[in-house]
């Protein structure tokens, strides 16, 4: 049976950290936690789960995880985020597939997001993500702070198990949110020399909108289906808004 290894990283995440856990238990044989100096509860919570815990400053989404991978003892990993939890499902598919896992690449599940007060079943779903592979072929890229996982092999296979994902608590966690991201995006854009222009903001948060409360019928999500969409478009605007603006800036100086 192949071990597996559960890397997480985490930073003030006391009310969400122990569920988190607590759903790897019979799954992971270690569990490997980069804490980037935490100052609530969230390190003494996670003591009780392992003894892998390591103080690291925060590196960046993307760096952060493969720093993770990098202290972990097994090849074959899983990954979560503190407000992410196995449901009971996705559980019992990885522990049937423990036997045989090397028969893939990667395994890929769907995620479904609990917003403020209900489940989204429409505009965040299903959100495909990839979460349990070998460290040996894949690690953890993308953009700042949207990362995901890039595998070499072709074959990912999906389960079929959500993973679950208490995301905000309410619209103000949410907005929040959005702040810290779109500044971590905006630079992002302009590290990467993206091509942008003043009617930028506009145009692809529109898309956002129309992608996910329309093509994805998140009108079907009721009044957080539309709160999702509207923040997404403001989201989406406020990046390319903060980009463009540092782009002037730069350009001025």
């Amino acid at each position: 049976m192949a071990k597996i290894s559960a890397c997480i990283i985490s930073y003030n995440e006391e009310n969400k950290i122990e569920d988190c856990l607590r759903s790897l238990k019979d799954i992971a044989d270690e569990i490997v936690l980069v804490d980037s100096n935490s100052t609530d509860r969230t390190v003494d919570i996670a003591g009780n789960y392992t003894d892998r815990i390591i103080l690291q400053d925060f590196l960046g989404y993307i760096e952060q995880k493969n720093f993770a991978l990098s202290h972990a003892s097994h090849d074959w990993v899983i990954s979560l985020d503190c407000d992410e939890r196995l449901s009971p499902e996705l559980r019992d598919e990885i522990l049937a597939l423990k036997d045989n896992i090397d028969q893939a690449d990667a395994y890929e599940m769907p995620r479904k997001t609990f917003y403020v007060y209900r489940w989204l079943n429409h505009c965040w779903y299903p959100d495909i993500k990839t979460r349990l592979f070998n460290r040996n072929t894949s690690h953890w890229g993308g953009t700042n702070p949207h990362d995901h996982v890039i595998t070499e092999g072709n074959n990912i296979v999906r389960l079929e198990g959500d993973i679950q994902h208490y995301s905000f608590d309410s619209i103000s966690d949410h907005l929040q949110t959005i702040d810290k991201f779109t500044e971590i995006g905006a630079d992002e854009l302009i590290r990467k020399n993206k091509r942008f222009n003043i009617f930028s903001p506009l145009t692809h948060a529109s898309w956002i909108f129309i992608k996910l409360y329309i093509v994805k019928r998140g009108f079907l999500d009721g009044f957080a289906g539309l709160t999702v969409s509207v923040l997404s478009y403001m989201h989406v605007y406020i990046k390319y808004s903060k980009a463009y603006i540092k782009r002037k800036k730069m350009e001025q100086d």
